[in-house]
């Protein structure tokens, strides 16, 4: 390890790197959710059914997981300084552009493209990050990554709201675009290239400087789903990813609907409670699973099954509920318990996954979990709203928040024990 990357690890700078890749990510989050706030207004302008809406979330989703695993593989060969601040600047110009839309197909267009600059990102952040933090410290540093997507997320829903309500939804995506372009601009020179692997041989003692080899592709992908404890989390996720796009592309409608909110009420309520609720369980969640971890391989799933297990009865109740104060109540809590789920999402799948393929993971994980989860579940809602009710669709997605609790469980009591040795073993050869 050279004195540069020891002192990196040792010191503020690996501290001074998340609040980095915390800015970029508040821009990730804030561009994809601005169009939910403003669909009553694209809805009138365009004369779009509950379907093409529904289309509209899903098109994000499929074009970002079916582009993952080829981004999680460039993000295991290239400088993911590189990756991170060319995909920032590609999806702040889609954004920009989606301002030019005139009909139902540009904005479908749009919204894809985004997806393919935003896959990028996640894959070569959390990689980038884990070099930096072993596991004393990992799931906090990743668990505070994740507060800026609950940030994100509120800033996006409530100013696109606003923005779109004064000036036309046209503008939102222009305001958040071209500050998107500015930011990456000023992170060009901060933003440090860890070595690979430094963290995990720093935890073990590893005295090498050599670079873990580079796996061939085909190696890489047998890697990551030949680990039946990643197969399980990605299931997992694949579930938790569903209830998620459900509330937070939905919700906003259906605040507004229901309760006849403005369309800025309607997105800050849709967002606010849930977000602020998601920081305040990620903080806990990453404190909780590094203390756990330290003393069980288990650890860090543990906190994650606590989150979607105590999650799945206020999803119920936010679509069940006429009462905006129980709705308020409701997302609160459901914030709170995704905290914990995701402040370990990538911290639990790099438990069993070695330094050289963790992008790749990553990748990989992104894919499914917004294919099977964030692609299906914007379009199935929308068909399940048009023949019943939009309340009625998003109470039921609690039964998949406990799919996720039994697939946790399973990969916590049968499998992780001998992945995680497995692990450890490719990291010290």
């Amino acid at each position: 390890m050279t004195q540069t990357t020891a002192a990196s690890l040792a010191g503020s700078y690996k501290w001074r790197l998340v609040l980095m890749l915390w800015l970029i990510c508040f821009f990730n989050y804030a561009d994809r959710q601005a169009i939910f706030s403003v669909f009553p207004l694209i809805e009138r302008e365009m004369n779009l059914t509950p379907i093409q809406l529904g289309l509209l979330g899903s098109a994000f989703a499929w074009l970002y997981g079916l582009s993952a695993p080829a981004a999680g593989l460039i993000v295991d060969r290239v400088r993911r300084k590189t990756a991170i601040l060319a995909g920032l600047h590609v999806w702040s110009i889609v954004c920009v552009a989606t301002a030019l839309s005139r009909n139902f197909r540009h904005l479908l267009f749009f919204r894809a493209a985004e997806g393919l600059g935003e896959t990028f990102y996640y894959p070569a952040s959390v990689s980038m990050i884990s070099d930096y933090h072993g596991k004393a410290t990992r799931s906090r540093a990743l668990g505070l990554l994740v507060t800026s997507v609950y940030f994100g997320t509120v800033g996006g829903g409530f100013f696109a709201g606003l923005i779109g309500q004064h000036y036309g939804w046209r503008s939102s995506f222009v305001v958040f675009g071209s500050l998107g372009i500015v930011l990456g601009l000023l992170l060009q020179r901060s933003l440090r290239e860890p070595a690979r692997g430094a963290a995990d041989r720093a935890d073990l003692g590893a005295q090498s400087d050599a670079m873990p080899a580079t796996l061939p592709a085909r190696a890489a992908f047998r890697l990551v789903l030949g680990t039946s404890t990643a197969l399980c989390l990605m299931g997992a996720f694949i579930c938790a990813n569903f209830v998620a796009v459900v509330l937070l592309s939905w919700m906003p409608k259906f605040l507004h609907d229901r309760f006849s909110m403005s369309l800025a009420m309607a997105g800050l309520s849709a967002t606010i409670f849930a977000q602020l609720s998601s920081m305040t369980g990620a903080f806990a969640g990453g404190w909780l699973a590094d203390m756990l971890r330290r003393r069980t391989t288990r650890g860090r799933m543990m906190v994650q099954a606590i989150g979607v297990f105590g999650g799945a009865p206020f999803v119920l109740l936010c679509g069940r509920t006429q009462s905006i104060g129980w709705v308020i109540v409701a997302l609160s809590a459901w914030g709170f318990f995704k905290g914990l789920y995701d402040a370990n999402i990538f911290a639990s799948a790099f438990d069993v996954i070695p330094a050289e393929a963790r992008g790749t993971a990553a990748g990989v994980m992104n894919c499914v979990g917004w294919l099977a989860g964030g692609g299906t579940a914007p379009i199935v809602i929308g068909i399940i709203a048009q023949r019943y009710s939009l309340g009625a669709a998003i109470a039921a997605t609690s039964v998949v928040y406990v799919a996720a609790g039994l697939l946790l469980l399973t990969a916590m009591y049968c499998l992780v024990d001998r992945d995680v040795a497995g692990s450890h073993a490719t990291v010290c050869r």
